[in-house]
């Protein structure tokens, strides 16, 4: 499964109640079509999944499959910390037509490698789909070591990782172990070329949702060998990505397609929106979408 070399890891866009605005939705996964995403992960932890329902994630896998038809990839997060609810949810996504699903490390219960490892087993086994391990230590307090991946990489549909544990280390062995076959993308936006550059295939993004256009740019520009254009990319790129991290995701990120047009709504509690302050600052931070405010 090619899932591609910009995957957007989608907000869910909320109306003024705090419901999903499928409208805006729609909206919003046209504009990621048009701007250089590759695939969609919906509710994943940019799509507020801990505060959506079941019976949302599900509407909004059935809204998104339908909304893409078959242009890209539509991978759901279907992953958490209890591994029968994380099946039946699995297999409730691969009903209604996604291509493949994000499974995250099981947070808060703090598993050994071997539970992690039967977990994640377990989900797979229970589906047909491609499987997206998703291994992000700041969030989730355990970390999937490159040994379990490399034995998770045995199962046959668990074909990629999501590594957003910042280790490039960590992410080269499981390159040097792991058939060609299995596919390592970036978690963290600011290191997508380093990640590149040590075999990695891409980047699961919060900035694409901006900079897709730029970000495939920088990506192209790499695969084809012209590392001083990719490193130029890099460099104009960073300030956004650092810009866009300020205050916890995906607040700056529904503030910021906000800011050029694409409305996406609030976010739904514990997060919270930015403040006048911190609002001011992206603005500021951000001068390429000023203007494009501007002329909206």
């Amino acid at each position: 499964m090619n899932f591609g070399q910009v995957i957007t890891a989608m907000v869910t866009p909320f109306d003024q109640y705090e419901e999903i605005d499928f409208p805006a939705t729609q909206n919003l996964i046209e504009h990621l079509i048009a701007n250089g995403s590759d695939g969609l992960v919906v509710a994943g932890t940019t799509g507020e999944s801990p505060t959506l329902s079941i019976e949302e994630k599900i509407e909004l896998f059935q809204f998104t499959v339908n909304t893409v038809a078959g242009r890209i990839p539509v991978i759901a997060g279907t992953g958490s910390n209890n591994t029968r609810a994380s099946i039946s949810l699995t297999q409730q996504a691969e009903k209604v037509g996604v291509d493949g699903i994000m499974l995250v490390t099981p947070y808060y219960n703090k598993p050994s490698q071997e539970g992690m490892f039967q977990h994640f087993q377990a989900i797979a086994e229970s589906t047909h789909l491609p499987v997206m391990l998703y291994n992000i230590p700041g969030r989730s307090v355990v970390n999937l070591l490159p040994e379990t991946v490399i034995r998770l990489s045995q199962i046959n549909n668990i074909v990629s990782i999501k590594e957003a544990s910042g280790d490039l280390d960590a992410a080269s062995e499981i390159i040097e172990h792991t058939a060609e076959s299995f596919t390592v993308y970036s978690g963290d936006d600011s290191l997508t070329l380093p990640m590149l550059s040590i075999g990695g295939a891409g980047i699961v993004s919060v900035a694409a949702h901006i900079i897709g256009n730029d970000m495939q740019d920088m990506i192209t520009s790499f695969k084809t060998g012209d590392v001083k254009t990719a490193a130029a990319i890099h460099r104009r790129l960073l300030p956004t990505m650092k810009a866009l991290f300020a205050a916890p995701n995906p607040s700056p990120i529904k503030a910021a397609l906000h800011m050029t047009g694409v409305s996406t709504g609030g976010v739904r509690l514990p997060m919270i929106a930015l403040t006048d302050e911190e609002t001011l600052t992206l603005h500021k931070s951000l001068p390429s979408l000023h203007s494009e405010a501007v002329t909206n």
